[in-house]
């Protein structure tokens, strides 16, 4: 976990592009609000694993999405249940459900489904916060980060020194 925060503060601070990293963190937000019992959130978390984006960043923001994802449960079971009952679709639902291995996908779960779709509307929008942040972080905030007395305390202890030396490799 230590080499993933490396990385991605890494990439903060390297000429790294900053789409690759925003387009990371709204993936990881996507795949943190989906429930994970279900082949649905294994075959999307592949199938982001081979598009160019930070990867320390999708995973970590995994981890922060999927914290705050059981507190919204309840907005994710309303959207899914109101797109899982639109009668021009229960026909397609229905066939679905016959093809072979696509019930393993439990999309006709409406807390999947509500997350799924939440997690499509938030996609831009913390793209371009995504964006805005790192813009942020390497004009101002790495800066006044490394100004701070406990910073520069902290970077007097050799453990500190030496995980500062695989940030620089």
């Amino acid at each position: 976990m230590i080499k993933a925060i490396v990385k991605l503060f890494k990439a903060l601070n390297a000429n790294v592009n900053p789409g690759e990293i925003a387009h990371a963190f709204s993936c990881g937000i996507l795949l943190g609000l989906m429930p994970k019992d279900n082949l649905l959130w294994y075959l999307v978390f592949v199938f982001i694993l081979f598009i160019r984006i930070n990867k320390p960043m999708y995973l970590i923001m995994i981890l922060i999405a999927a914290t705050f994802s059981p507190v919204m449960d309840g907005l994710f079971d309303t959207v899914g249940y109101a797109f899982l009952t639109i009668p021009q679709f229960s026909g397609f639902f229905g066939w679905l459900l016959e093809v072979p291995f696509v019930g393993f996908t439990k999309f006709n779960n409406s807390v999947l489904m509500g997350s799924l779709l939440c997690g499509l509307v938030l996609y831009v929008p913390m793209y371009f916060l995504g964006r805005l942040f790192v813009s942020l972080w390497r004009k101002h905030i790495a800066a006044a980060i490394r100004q701070t007395k406990l910073v520069k305390l902290l970077s007097n202890l050799p453990v500190v020194a030496k995980i500062a030396g695989m940030i620089g490799d």
